[in-house]
């Protein structure tokens, strides 16, 4: 342990030394870089954790959103196969990350209900979210398919997903099922709907959907690679806990 401290004191003194040779401009510079990088390396800090871990899930009222909730908080459907009227809302660590070794990054998912009454929940929290999970019901699709287009063509008009370029992914829920259709047919099906309603709606005037940007290219038929913010398609089954493409999703916007 002496010998230790010797050797410490050894370099201390050559440290010293060499300092005193230097001219004080050299010094003075050297100082000013090692505070310039401490900054550097706090504020990146603070920006990593000032970052949103919300994820939002939307969708029409029975798509499944309270059993995909549900089955990434506790890996199971309970409680999530009747269709709920009231918000989920919770911070937690990923059932499929809790044996994961070392620091697990939490996130927080927030389940709107899909009835049309409480649509303007999803206003509360769209500012907030670092992605979006649009849930569709694969298998009674075609029932459904205009009022799921409508939501979410209003969803991505609104400027606070827009101008945040908040990332969302579409999933195509029940694809387990013998009669439900692929998200291949889900997504062009939902483009051509939403085109008829880009239609639609620009022949309104800009008084009345002031709080709307308008999609896709002028003169082009829409497609979500027209999108602003990335717009991505998967698909999976809630109740049989196939729900990866989701977690990937989520901790591609939420780091672990």
């Amino acid at each position: 342990m002496d010998e230790w401290i010797r050797q410490a004191e050894v370099w201390v003194g050559q440290a010293e030394s060499w300092i005193r040779q230097q001219p004080p401009e050299q010094i003075y510079i050297a100082a000013a870089v090692i505070a310039l990088t401490i900054l550097v390396f706090i504020a990146a800090s603070c920006l990593k954790s000032s970052k949103s871990n919300t994820i939002v899930l939307s969708g029409l009222s029975g798509s499944g959103k309270t059993t995909l909730f549900h089955q990434l908080r506790d890996g199971s459907s309970h409680q999530g196969t009747v269709t709920s009227m009231e918000e989920n809302n919770d911070t937690f660590v990923l059932n499929s990350e809790k044996e994961r070794n070392g620091k697990v990054r939490p996130v927080h998912i927030v389940d709107v209900p899909g009835h049309a009454r409480l649509k303007p929940k999803l206003d509360e929290v769209l500012p907030k979210a670092a992605g979006l999970v649009f849930v569709v019901d694969a298998q009674d699709f075609l029932s459904s398919m205009q009022d799921a287009a409508e939501y979410l063509y209003d969803t991505l008009t609104k400027a606070s997903v827009v101008k945040k370029k908040v990332p969302v992914l579409i999933f195509c829920n029940k694809t387990d099922k013998v009669t439900a259709h692929s998200k291949e047919f889900i997504k062009k099906q939902l483009e051509k709907e939403i085109n008829k309603l880009r239609e639609s709606r620009n022949a309104i005037s800009s008084a009345d959907i002031s709080d709307e940007v308008k999609l896709g290219v002028p003169g082009e038929a829409f497609k979500f690679s027209q999108c602003q913010n990335k717009v991505t398609v998967a698909e999976g089954a809630c109740l049989t806990g196939n729900v990866s493409a989701v977690e990937k999703f989520i901790r591609e916007y939420v780091k672990a």
